[in-house]
């Protein structure tokens, strides 16, 4: 297959550089894409763009919008496949999970394009006579988008959607890693008739392109997408500027499995919850707690189900998971597991030296809830197995975390489940299903370090992070 040369994206036109090449992880001599190392210049260029072209776009009626929106899902749904297959070669993913992920970013342009004729305020009662009162949504105007790569076409997608249809412009920065997937729902968007400089991408690094994106004093606000470390950082950074910021960072998510839980379906949620993906997402099982009848036999039953993730080329057919996304992710992914043993945990599945960047499945029981890897999120297929002495020491364990994004919980009694469901301080509970996962018409986010806590994305209430609203008094004489 080809190199593609991926540009920017600035007032419209495409602008060409080198500097970040990308290599498949499951074929590292095969070169994907090249795309630009952008300096803070394009960045102003881009916010120059946006501010410019953002009135004009906010005049024209959320409908018409909407009907952008709609025609850039039609657009991306015909290259459904070829945008999956370059989701796989670029980040490693399987084309089952690939071409689910296209298909979630056709889904969300849908979603937000029909919210253009929904779009609106209220009408409130006033006390005064021959008045009404309404509301009126109004956009912030340019807004930053940062996105990882873990979800390199779908979380683009459940950003740049409720920002359109708010009314902004935008200047989005993909992550470096994964330039071809934002490129096929850009060009979607652009085909579709998005007025030039309402959509601005600059690629590049973090540390420059992003840096001068959350320092711009235009840009009223930015969604990132990323690590709890830079999340804070730029949380920080655009609140020190009284600028709009949503943050939604890491997890430690945990499985609790009670003993009236089926054993095998259980272990059956962990791995796809655990080991889908290959582990790099952000709502991971990445530890589950056992009640003592079932601790050993789930131990048994998800090192068995570990076996049936063999890592291997996402375009395979057969192929449950694919490898590791980069050499950085995986040095952390060992060491992580290293330290783990170190702390005293045992290896009850995978463990062995990667191939190249094939990563088994790696199963960690025998913890104390102070083993790092109980604690910390290593965004790999790793998952680690604790006891707790009932469901109430299981709560305990869930919320004894900085984190708080997801959570499920095995069981056949209900009484649990409500239980578990009120006590568990995250932001999205799971009954008998992967934590991994969520409609696009469900409002999405975590507590404590996983987010900012503030706007929801995904679902209707996505679009509030994007708009601010104005009531209007309007009097007549009688």
């Amino acid at each position: 297959m080809s190199t593609v040369h991926i540009p920017n994206l600035i007032a419209g036109e495409e602008a060409a550089g080198d500097g970040f090449e990308r290599y498949n992880p499951a074929d590292p001599a095969e070169l994907v894409a090249v795309a630009p190392a952008s300096g803070a210049e394009a960045v102003d260029a881009a916010v120059t763009a946006a501010a410019e072209a953002q009135p004009g776009w906010a005049a024209l009626p959320a409908p018409a919008r909407g009907a952008i929106l709609l025609d850039a899902a039609e657009v991306l749904r015909g290259r459904h496949e070829d945008a999956a297959r370059d989701l796989v070669r670029e980040e490693g993913k399987t084309l089952t999970e690939a071409r689910g992920e296209v298909r979630r970013a056709i889904d969300v342009l849908r979603f937000f394009g029909s919210e253009g004729w929904r779009l609106g305020g209220q009408v409130l009662p006033s006390s005064l006579p021959d008045t009404m009162v309404h509301t009126r949504r109004e956009p912030v105007g340019v807004v930053g988008l940062i996105t990882p790569w873990n979800f390199p076409i779908a979380i683009p997608a459940w950003k740049l959607a409720p920002a359109l249809i708010g009314g902004n412009a935008v200047v989005l920065k993909p992550a470096e890693l994964t330039p071809v997937s934002a490129r096929h729902l850009t060009e979607a968007l652009v085909r579709a008739g998005l007025p030039a400089g309402v959509l601005n991408v600059v690629h590049g690094s973090g540390a420059v392109v992003g840096e001068a994106l959350v320092r711009d004093p235009r840009v009223a606000a930015v969604s990132f997408t990323g690590s709890t470390q830079v999340g804070m950082r730029i949380e920080r950074a655009v609140q020190e500027r009284r600028g709009r910021v949503q943050v939604e960072m890491g997890g430690k998510n945990a499985l609790v499995v009670l003993d009236d839980a089926d054993v095998e379906q259980a272990a059956r949620i962990a791995a796809a919850g655990g080991f889908g993906l290959t582990g790099q997402a952000c709502t991971a099982s990445s530890r589950v707690i056992c009640t003592p009848g079932v601790h050993d036999d789930f131990v048994a039953a998800l090192a068995k189900e570990a076996a049936r993730y063999h890592p291997g080329n996402g375009l395979a057919d057969g192929t449950l998971m694919g490898p590791v996304v980069s050499e950085q992710q995986l040095g952390t992914i060992t060491a992580a597991v290293e330290r783990a043993t170190a702390e005293g945990a045992t290896v009850a599945a995978g463990g062995e030296a990667p191939k190249g960047l094939m990563l088994a499945p790696t199963v960690l029981s025998g913890l104390s809830q102070e083993n790092t890897a109980a604690r910390e999120e290593i965004f790999g297929p790793v998952v680690a197995v604790l006891s707790a002495a009932d469901l109430d020491d299981a709560i305990n364990l869930v919320n004894d975390s900085r984190y708080g994004l997801a959570a499920g919980i095995c069981t056949r009694s209900l009484a649990a489940a409500q239980r578990f469901a009120a006590a568990a301080r995250v932001g999205v509970v799971k009954v008998n299903r992967p934590t991994t996962g969520l409609d696009l018409n469900v409002p999405f986010g975590g507590v404590g370090d996983s987010s900012s806590n503030t706007f929801r994305e995904q679902g209707a209430v996505a679009v509030d992070f994007y708009t601010w609203s104005k009531s209007v008094y309007l009097g007549w004489e009688g």
